[in-house]
């Protein structure tokens, strides 16, 4: 067995262990808790920063470790995703319960919402009967009491047999307290009492149940009710005999309820908590601002006034990220840190380093020739520094960054979780949810970075759709400032054409898709978390962390599509590409022939074909001189463009989220779908005008 925290190791054992088993076994602790408790905030504050991200084997599920000094030594700190239930609904509750059975030696940190105690016991109980030592922190404590409730956490403490903290994670109250006690976490010894029939079935099933990993009763109750993840897990531990003994019992005692047993045990463990609960939580009045607070809360949700709440809050995105971050931002980045300081400099730096001739021609180009006019690999049309990093760097970075601090807002203030409650109805005719809306709104930023958020779709239809719609009809911020430039210059009626395509492409293919795919959708179970003043340190950390992630797993694939675009130029495939190109661009929508090179550089940048386009109309629409056939160009244009394929670094995200079978579908059915529907915009315009 191994030792609990704390306990001694020896010399000789701990030479037989390698640096990961060691910590795990003596300093490791795993914070788990509901959606949306703080948990996050608190492991940030444990640790100090994000330290590692990383998929959990086998899933595209990530978990955050760290590292953290408790009782004056190093502990391993492992951030898991929100669960509910240990009884797994969806991946993330899969992974957090597959870390509980398979970790060693750990202690582990629940973080429960105070003001919703209620359903953090419902959790608090699985982990008393997973016999893990725990120590419960009751977050948000603030909150709770400006709300009226009065948690009596001695009582509540001797109930369970472990020690409760109140905490304030965004303030770091209770911080020091929550780390006096992580050492000594015990099991709890409280159990849900079940009705006979069920408890009878728990002991003859317990008994084989593997003895490592977490408590028998608690995996005897997985097997109950049929959980066939886990029965992947226990079929290696199990004679087929003990498995067909476990079948026959769950179909005995299914037989006794008009429920399933999935049902029947939670409604009894809810039954257990709801005693508990009442002996230690009493209710007074709320404050006047938490009253305040949560009118504001059902306003934003409110059929009508939740509008123009929506009105306000994406007006304030579109100034912040739009004009401040893909305005003003990428503005001062390209024009002046890279065109008049970066650029200048590699190339000086290159030209002085590197003696003159073929090895200077191959990275900078010749001298005294533009670096647009020529194809050197670092300094040129599409060299790595002028391309792959001006990009990057200069023009998504400061975009994302400014997005990720507005998600974050959002996000700590509460309001997204409003948002898809406003338009679940609209998500459900797309065999989505409301929860779609995040990632939706998120791709408005960067489809990347979205792409990889359509994680918290419970299921793989979902996930597949949600990635569908992103990539085909979801503008990245960047592309996003280049088209309302565009439009800015158009009658009201082509503005119409445009946006009223999009919105009708959308709604039908995530319809089609949702007919089309197979698999299930998911409920709609979303908890609302009371409207509150985010945080500056906790917006400060995660927008960080994503940033980070940004500079790590994005940025590289945008060098990848610069060397990608520097390959078939050095070849001559690009023109091959822009004839091949022509017939289409020319013949089928009607557009001008410098589209044709805008749609091919559209790949690596959607943003570089509606800039491309913008510089071929803007010289009309600055004179005023944009006829209606020039604005059918522009809606078919825009139409097309904002309709064709990902990014090449949203394609790969693609294909690590999704694998490269839905992936290259994706962008085989996306391509010409774009084309087609741009066409039929091209027609019907012309003759409905």
């Amino acid at each position: 067995m191994t030792p609990p925290p704390g306990a001694t190791v020896t010399a000789e054992r701990a030479a037989n262990l390698d640096h990961k088993q060691v910590v795990a076994a003596e300093r490791s602790v795993i914070l788990v808790g509901n959606p949306n408790v703080g948990k996050s905030v608190l492991f940030g504050a444990l640790t100090g920063k994000y330290v590692t991200v990383s998929n959990y084997p086998g899933t595209t599920v990530e978990v955050t470790r760290g590292s953290a000094t408790i009782e004056g030594r190093p502990w391993h700190v492992m951030d898991t995703p929100g669960t509910n239930n240990l009884l797994p609904m969806s991946e993330d509750e899969q992974v957090t319960r597959d870390i509980l059975v398979a970790e060693r030696g750990y202690v582990c940190l629940q973080v429960c919402d105070a003001k919703n105690l209620r359903r953090g016991l419902l959790l608090t109980a699985q982990l008393a009967e997973a016999e893990v030592p725990f120590t419960l922190a009751l977050n948000m404590a603030d909150e709770a009491e400006s709300r009226g409730f009065a948690i009596d956490e001695a009582r509540l403490s001797k109930a369970l047999g472990v020690d409760v903290v109140r905490t304030v994670a965004v303030q770091r109250k209770g911080l020091a307290t929550l780390q006096a006690r992580l050492g000594a976490a015990r099991p709890s010894p409280w159990r849900p009492r079940y009705d006979d029939a069920i408890e009878a079935a728990l002991a003859e099933i317990a008994p084989l149940m593997p003895a490592e990993g977490i408590g028998r009763r608690a995996l005897a109750i997985m097997a109950l009710v049929g959980d066939e993840s886990l029965r992947r897990q226990l079929a290696p531990h199990l004679a087929e005999a003990e498995l067909a003994r476990i079948d026959a019992v769950r179909r005995s005692v299914a037989e006794r309820y008009p429920e399933s047993l999935r049902f029947v045990i939670a409604r009894q463990r809810l039954a257990a908590v709801d005693r508990l609960h009442d002996e230690v939580v009493t209710r007074g009045a709320a404050s006047v601002t938490s009253g305040f607070a949560r009118k504001i809360g059902a306003w934003s949700t409110h059929p009508a006034w939740g509008i123009p709440i929506l009105a306000v809050v994406l007006w304030l995105a579109y100034e912040f990220v739009g004009v401040l971050g893909a305005g003003k931002a990428v503005d001062f980045l390209e024009h002046t840190v890279f065109a008049h300081y970066l650029i200048p400099g590699a190339d000086w730096l290159v030209r002085h380093v590197t003696p003159a001739g073929a090895i200077q021609d191959f990275l900078v180009g010749p001298p005294g020739v533009p670096y647009t006019e020529h194809g050197g690999f670092v300094i040129g049309r599409y060299g790595l520094v002028s391309m792959g990093l001006s990009y990057g760097i200069a023009i998504v970075l400061p975009i994302v960054t400014t997005f990720f601090i507005a998600f974050s807002i959002l996000e700590d203030s509460g309001y997204l979780p409003r948002l898809a409650v406003m338009v679940n109805k609209i998500f459900k005719r797309m065999g989505l949810n409301g929860k779609a809306v995040l990632p939706m709104v998120l791709g408005l930023g960067c489809d990347t970075m979205a792409t990889m958020t359509a994680r918290i779709m419970e299921t793989r239809k979902e996930r597949v759709i949600v990635t569908l719609l992103l990539a085909l009809a979801v503008p990245c911020s960047a592309q996003m400032a280049v088209i309302l430039a565009m439009t800015a210059g158009l009658s009201r009626a082509a503005n119409l054409w445009f946006l009223g395509t999009l919105l009708l492409v959308i709604f039908l293919v995530g319809w089609l898709s949702a007919k089309v795919l197979p698999g299930r959708g998911s409920d709609f179970i979303l908890e609302l978390p009371p409207l509150r003043v985010p945080q500056a340190g906790n917006i400060a950390v995660k927008t960080s962390a994503r940033i980070e992630w940004y500079l790590r797993e994005a940025l590289p694939l945008f060098l990848l599509g610069t060397l990608i675009l520097y390959v078939l130029d050095r070849f001559h495939f690009l023109g091959v590409l822009e004839r091949a190109m022509s017939p289409v661009v020319v013949g089928l929508l009607d557009l001008p022939p410098q589209a044709a090179s805008a749609f091919i550089l559209g790949f690596l940048r959607r943003d570089y074909a509606a800039a491309g386009l913008f510089r071929y109309f803007e010289p009309y629409m600055r004179a005023g001189t944009m006829t209606w056939n020039m604005e059918i160009q522009v809606v078919v244009a825009l139409v097309t463009i904002t309709l064709f394929i990902p990014c090449i670094a949203n394609f790969f995200m693609i294909l690590k989220e999704r694998g490269w079978r839905t992936g290259v579908a994706i962008a085989a059915f996306i391509l010409p779908f774009s084309f087609g529907v741009g066409a039929v915009v091209n027609q019907l315009m012309r003759h409905l005008h």
